[in-house]
C-alpha cells in the first residue's frame, strides 16, 4: 500500500472518529422548549420510578434538558420520591392530589404558569367503567392566555374490535370515555383554549366501525389530534415502540388552530440520547415515549426555525437537517409549498444575508 494510500486511510479513521464524537448524543442534548413559546408534554412514566433512584435521577435531567412549561404525567406510583424528584427541580413544583390515588400528576413551571384552578371530572361511580382513573382538568394562564389542560389514562387492552353491545369491551369503555370528553368540552368550554393529552390506549388510525375516536375525528371544525400526523407516518416516530403503536395523542379544540401555524409536535425519543438505547430507556425510565407540542402565541421571529430568539447560520444548520431527515417543519417552510426543500434554503439564507 503507497504512502497516499494510508494517508488517505486514516484521514478518512481520522474524520469518522471525530464525526462520531461531534454526532455523539446524551440526555443533556436534548431539548424542546424556548422562553417564546408555551410547552406541553404527555407522559406515561409507567409506574414511577421504575428503577427506584436511577429512574428519579433520569427523569430529573431529562425534564431539565427538555425545558417544557407543563408536562402532563401518567403512571406516578411513589408519592414520596415524585416529591423528592421535584425537589431537585427547583423551576418546577408537581400536583398528584385526587380523590383516590389514580397515578396523574401535572408538572409545571413556577415562573410562567399562574394556575387558576386544578380539578377532576367524572369522578362518581356511573363513570367508573368509562374512567378508571378521572380526567384532571388544569385551569392555567400562560402570558396572558388561558388554558385548560385535561390529563387522561384511558383503559387499556383490548382486541381491536369495537363491541359497542358489551359495556365492559375495552374499545367501548375508551370510546365512551373520548365522547364524554367532548361531551364536557363542549358544554362547559366551548369558547376556551382546551388540551386533551394523556396516554389514551388506542391509536387514531383505526377503521372507522373500530376508531374510539371517531366522534372527535368526525368534528373536525372543533377538535384535532395535533399528532395525527405522527400517528399516520413511521412506526419509527410512535410512542410505544414495543408493540409498536402510537397511544399517547394530544388533542386540541379550535381556539388553538391558528397557533398550529408555528407549532411543533414530536415524540421526544430519549432513548437515542442513551447509550443502552432503547434497552436502557424501558428498564431505568418508561415503556412510552413522552409525546410534546410546542405552540407560539405570535411571538416567533420569521427565520427562526431552531426558535432561539436569533435568526443566523445556526438555524441554516437546523433547516439543512430537517431536509437532509425528510421530515417536514412549518417554521422552516418559507414559501409555504408543503414541503422544506433547497427553496426554503435559499430564501433563508437571503434573509440573513439581507438583516
Amino acid at each position: 500500500m503507497g504512502i497516499l494510500a494510508k494517508i488517505g486511510k486514516w484521514a478518512i479513521i481520522t474524520i469518522l472518529y471525530f464525526n462520531s464524537i461531534l454526532n455523539a448524543q446524551d440526555l443533556d442534548d436534548l431539548n424542546f422548549g424556548t422562553d417564546e413559546t408555551f410547552e406541553v408534554m404527555t407522559w406515561n412514566i409507567e409506574w414511577f420510578p421504575k428503577n427506584d433512584q436511577i429512574t428519579v435521577d433520569y427523569v430529573t435531567q431529562i425534564i431539565q434538558a427538555l425545558d417544557i412549561d407543563l408536562l402532563a404525567i401518567q403512571e406516578v406510583d411513589d408519592i414520596d420520591m415524585f416529591d423528592q424528584m421535584l425537589n431537585g427541580l427547583p423551576e418546577y413544583t408537581g400536583y398528584l392530589e385526587s380523590a383516590w390515588f389514580a397515578g396523574l400528576a401535572f408538572i409545571y413551571k413556577t415562573d410562567v404558569i399562574e394556575i387558576n384552578d386544578i380539578y377532576e371530572i367524572y369522578t362518581t361511580s356511573p363513570y367508573w367503567s368509562a374512567f378508571p382513573r378521572s380526567p384532571m382538568v388544569m385551569d392555567l394562564n400562560f402570558m396572558g392566555e388561558n388554558l385548560f389542560i385535561i390529563n387522561n389514562h384511558f383503559k387499556c387492552c383490548g382486541d381491536g374490535i369495537m363491541n359497542l353491545d358489551d359495556l365492559g369491551d375495552e374499545e367501548t369503555r375508551r370510546y365512551t370515555a373520548s365522547n364524554l370528553l367532548k361531551e364536557y368540552i363542549d358544554t362547559n368550554l366551548p369558547n376556551e383554549n382546551v388540551i386533551v393529552l394523556g396516554d389514551l390506549n388506542d391509536i387514531l388510525t383505526d377503521a372507522l366501525e373500530n376508531n374510539v375516536f371517531q366522534m372527535i375525528i368526525n368534528d373536525s371544525e372543533n377538535y384535532l389530534f395535533s399528532d395525527m400526523e405522527i400517528a399516520e407516518s413511521s412506526s419509527t416516530d410512535w410512542s410505544y415502540p414495543t408493540w409498536p403503536s402510537h397511544l399517547d395523542h394530544i388533542l386540541i379544540t379550535n381556539e388553538l388552530f391558528d397557533e398550529l401555524d408555528n407549532s411543533d409536535i414530536q415524540t421526544i425519543k430519549i432513548d437515542e440520547y442513551l447509550d443502552g438505547g432503547w434497552s436502557e430507556y424501558d428498564q431505568n425510565i418508561s415503556d412510552h415515549r413522552p409525546v410534546a407540542l410546542k405552540l407560539d402565541f405570535g411571538s416567533s421571529i420569521n427565520g427562526d426555525v431552531n426558535q432561539d430568539g436569533d435568526v443566523n447560520i445556526l438555524d441554516v444548520v437546523s433547516m439543512v437537517n430537517i431536509v437532509l431527515s425528510g421530515e417536514y417543519n412549518n417554521l422552516a417552510d418559507f414559501n409555504n409549498d408543503g414541503a422544506v426543500d433547497v427553496l426554503d434554503i435559499v430564501q433563508l439564507v437571503n434573509l440573513i444575508l439581507n438583516q
